[in-house]
């Protein structure tokens, strides 16, 4: 049986800063405002998250005001736990406190490209030395490799405590195949906000969004339309927003949505290098679309 904490959207919530530091006060004002448009969990410490940038002890502290914040009024999953080591990153496993933590979103190792049996062999290694569930990310766009459909689906019949996987690979034919062939309790959520309504119309099970920070409630009952198989209604939201996304993605994630929420007055746009405030130009641009 699915999880079903973890169908439905998921915001890759970001990480505000003021002066170079966390903002806590934001970012506790931009939990209550997912929370309210009703985003069904959260995850902190994704990319979206800014979590390359982060220590450990900021990471640590982000995730615990988290705990704090969302009081298990919806799901928590952590989003830091990708690592080009597999030996380290079971050893921070082991180690690692997950009171109030649901479950960790683990990318497929980056840069050193691993072959399908090294990635497949990665997670297993994950899930066994893991006590809360896992959900997996393929994201071949920052890790330049891909995880092949049969690698998902030989992971997911692996290890119950694989519970899902976050694909953002934006190719509807690997993941129409991964639907298709997958047990019956694998969860199967986009992390691509374009092709969230065709990935959950084939068979998927939601999002994890960057949108749904800005626009909590649309994006939300985009999928849960979606999910109702609602698709005139679904359709008719998703044409509404989408023409954010290129604004949202044009200097890279998560520069305009970090822009997004200053213009809705959530906390500034700044991000840590080496990344960049999104510039005037596409700033404006940005702007309108999300005051339309």
């Amino acid at each position: 049986m699915k999880d079903q904490r973890f169908i439905g959207t998921g915001v890759a919530i970001i990480t505000p800063f003021k002066d170079n530091e966390i903002d806590f006060p934001a970012f506790g004002n931009i939990i209550e405002y997912v929370i309210n448009g009703g985003v069904n969990f959260i995850v902190a410490l994704g990319s979206t998250g800014e979590t390359a940038t982060l220590n450990e002890i900021e990471a640590r502290s982000v995730l615990d005001f988290c705990v704090v914040k969302i009081n298990n009024r919806v799901p928590l999953v952590a989003g830091n736990f990708g690592w080009n080591d597999t030996k380290e990153l079971v050893k921070k496993i082991k180690e690692y406190n997950f009171s109030g933590v649901d479950a960790i979103l683990s990318s497929s190792p980056a840069y050193v490209k691993p072959s399908q049996e090294g990635i497949f062999r990665h997670y297993a290694e994950v899930a066994d030395s893991c006590p809360i569930p896992v959900i997996l990310y393929n994201v071949p766009g920052r890790t330049r490799s891909n995880m092949e459909w049969e690698t998902t689906v030989r992971l997911a019949e692996y290890s119950k405590n694989i519970i899902g996987i976050k694909e953002a690979s934006g190719d509807l034919i690997q993941t129409t195949r991964i639907i298709k062939n997958k047990p019956s309790h694998f969860i199967v959520t986009s992390g691509d906000d374009e092709v969230a309504l065709p990935m959950t119309a084939v068979g998927g099970d939601g999002v994890i969004s960057v949108m749904a920070n800005a626009l909590p409630k649309a994006f939300s009952q985009m999928i849960n339309f979606a999910l109702d198989q609602d698709y005139y209604a679904a359709r008719e939201l998703n044409f509404k927003t989408y023409d954010l996304h290129k604004w949202l993605y044009i200097e890279g994630n998560p520069v305009g949505i970090k822009s997004a929420m200053q213009v809705l007055g959530y906390c500034t746009n700044e991000v840590r290098l080496p990344l960049s405030p999104l510039s005037q130009g596409n700033y404006e641009k940005l702007k309108e679309e999300v005051l339309k």
